[in-house]
């Protein structure tokens, strides 16, 4: 019988923490796939890392999980910008960790700057660290091109570098050399990536994300402009973009394998109720409204930060029919969330209680942290989706 649901599973904290796997990845896949090691239903790995390439992803997680995964199956939080091709031929400056001028040709960005060209470039600009201070007065920067927008992958090494240089470019309308003059607004296009402000690693408590450097980021600019930071694009969980592109991917795998039956339902499993169940929440309520032609995604203040990016920019219309009629999030306790954390049943001490770790752009909905099921790991996940669907 061929499956009408698939899975989206979280990376950090669902399968691995660090680098080590979760004890119950293994059994939760050996569950999926069949004699052959073939997986019988469409899985997609939907996390927001986004420090490598796909392709490394997949391998990270075939040495994980002991099976074989294909990039095609992976989406990091940078992932969709590969249909953001009105920016692809823009000279963008790209910051975050690991290969990240690979990472952008990969997306399709003709014209990358890096954070360390910039630096090398303008020598003057980072002061922070003293032993980097130039010993003598650098000559005039020639020929360097005029930045036309920002990529923020994922947090940097030195943050106090990179915050600096990219408030210079936006002061600066991409020419961070020239004399200051003031500042334009509305600035450059900035696209970001993965606004977690925490996630889970080996250490017991859970670390920064890039959703706290984005932070800093937007009340550094306000602070020093008076001006709210705008964002061209927020893409990675709880983004109802990076949903609806997993859909895409899901229907993508149904069709390879032959499958016949329309993919009805979506079980997104992670360990962090406010980029996973908030997420897979907001696109239920994407899938519900969609149905009655009402998209509404609870977005406050930059509406290009959900649903409209998931029609106009990632032009799914035309491939990906609307079977899917529910995405159902299932929070596991072996990551950010643990059982005694305590998420408020009540919609109302909700508002009282919970503190809101989600980005300033989406509207704090508190009965979207209420996952629809709570269980122990992601093997109790898998098993609580079969059963839901009757599947042996």
């Amino acid at each position: 019988q061929p499956p009408a649901f698939g899975f989206l599973f979280d990376v950090d904290g669902v399968l691995v923490r660090g680098s080590q796997p979760v004890p119950a990845a293994r059994r939760a896949f050996q569950r999926l796939a069949d004699g052959g090691g073939r997986l019988r239903v469409p899985v997609v790995f939907l996390t927001n890392a986004g420090n490598c390439l796909r392709s490394d992803k997949a391998q990270e997680l075939s040495r994980a999980l002991g099976m074989q995964v294909s990039p095609e199956q992976v989406i990091l939080s940078h992932s969709p910008l590969q249909l953001f091709s009105q920016f692809h031929q823009k000279c963008m400056l790209v910051a975050g960790q690991g290969p990240v001028e690979e990472i952008a040709h990969n997306l399709g960005f003709k014209h990358v700057v890096t954070m360390e060209a910039l630096r090398k470039a303008y020598p003057l600009l980072d002061m922070v660290d003293q032993s980097r201070r130039p010993k003598e007065l650098p000559p005039p920067t020639t020929g360097f091109p005029t930045i036309e927008g920002v990529i923020l992958f994922g947090e940097p090494v030195r943050w106090e570098t990179s915050l600096q240089l990219i408030t210079d470019v936006l002061l600066s309308n991409g020419n961070p050399g020239a004399e200051p003059q003031d500042a334009p607004y509305p600035h450059l296009p900035v696209l970001a990536c993965n606004m977690d402000l925490l996630w889970m690693a080996e250490a017991k408590m859970p670390r920064f994300g890039h959703g706290t450097f984005l932070l800093c980021l937007e009340n550094i600019y306000k602070k020093v402009t008076g001006r709210e930071l705008k964002y061209e694009a927020l893409i990675g969980k709880p983004s109802t973009v990076t949903y609806r592109y997993a859909e895409y991917l899901i229907k993508q795998q149904a069709e390879k394998q032959g499958w016949k039956a329309p993919i009805r339902r979506l079980y997104a499993v992670g360990d962090n109720p406010m980029s996973d169940v908030y997420g897979a929440n907001l696109y239920n309520n994407y899938l519900k409204s969609a149905q009655q032609n009402q998209v509404r995604a609870g977005v406050k203040r930059n509406p290009q930060a959900a649903s409209p990016q998931s029609e106009d920019y990632l032009e799914l219309r035309k491939d990906c029919s609307s079977s899917v009629e529910s995405c159902d999030s299932i929070l596991v306790c072996t990551g950010v969330y643990r059982h005694d954390d305590g998420v408020p049943s009540k919609t109302e001490q909700c508002t009282t209680e919970a503190v809101f770790h989600g980005h300033r752009d989406f509207c704090f909905d508190p009965s979207l942290l209420e996952a629809s099921y709570i269980v122990q790991d992601v093997n109790d996940a898998v098993q609580l989706a079969f059963k839901k669907e009757n599947w042996s």
